[in-house]
């Protein structure tokens, strides 16, 4: 049980729900913006793009949650739902390692090391500008 009486997130099958119906929907999307958007001389940019994508947004998201205060009900279902379900969907960091070792199995490791890296640092980046965007927004909307 947690301090608040009740038991863990991950054992409530409510929230369960939500986070797999999230993670449909993220699941869907990628699988529909990888359909469109294919490789680029070998650069896997449809994984990129959902990646940088997704780590944007849940930037903004979490942002925008810690500036409503503590974590209530009905924020940690929005943050569940949207962060962990649908996100955690739409992004993928299995499909970005198979990526870089089908790379390398191809005879182009550099071109997946480089892949790799810049995913991850660019991916820290969109979440980081993700944050900035949010607090700007914020800021603009209490003046």
């Amino acid at each position: 049980m947690s301090s608040d009486g009740q038991r863990p997130a991950h054992l409530r099958l409510s929230l369960v729900l939500m986070v797999a119906l999230g993670g449909a929907v993220g699941t869907a999307a990628r699988y529909g913006l990888s359909s469109v958007v294919g490789p680029s001389e070998g650069w896997p940019t449809g994984t990129f793009v959902e990646n940088l994508a997704g780590a944007f947004l849940l930037g903004v998201l979490l942002e925008r949650l810690v500036r409503r205060g503590p974590e209530t009900a009905r924020a940690r279902r929005v943050r569940l739902t949207l962060g962990t379900g649908v996100l955690g969907g739409f992004t993928t960091f299995s499909t970005l390692a198979i990526e870089v070792e089908r790379l390398a199995a191809a005879g182009r490791p550099g071109l997946g090391l480089l892949y790799g890296a810049v995913s991850v640092a660019v991916g820290v980046l969109a979440a980081l500008l993700g944050v900035v965007a949010a607090a700007r927004h914020h800021r603009r909307g209490r003046r």
